[in-house]
């Protein structure tokens, strides 16, 4: 079950493009695909893909991980793959 849902999203500034069912951009492994953080289904995605595998429990963690992405993820990291390393390398230093 996703640690986190639209509700949960600290920030109103996403837009809400309608994926289907089986755009990898939402629904595989994170991989070379590029991340649009302005994009709310993809925030989610990868919010939820990174407590999975980090065995993150509490909902404060995704909204953690979410201010993270929101203010503090350099321009230039783009990849899902490349976020995902981001997060996990600037966890406790925010």
């Amino acid at each position: 079950m996703a640690l986190m849902s639209k509700g949960d999203l600290q920030y109103s500034d996403y837009s809400w493009t309608a994926y289907g069912s089986d755009n990898p951009k939402v629904t595989s492994e994170p991989d070379s695909t590029l991340f649009n953080r302005k994009e709310g289904y993809e925030v989610l995605y990868l919010i939820n893909k990174f407590a999975e595998k980090h065995e993150l429990k509490q909902k404060s963690s995704g909204q953690k991980a979410e201010r993270m992405l929101h203010d503090h993820l350099p321009s230039d990291v783009r990849s899902q793959q490349n976020v995902m390393a981001w997060l996990a390398n600037n966890w406790k230093q925010h």
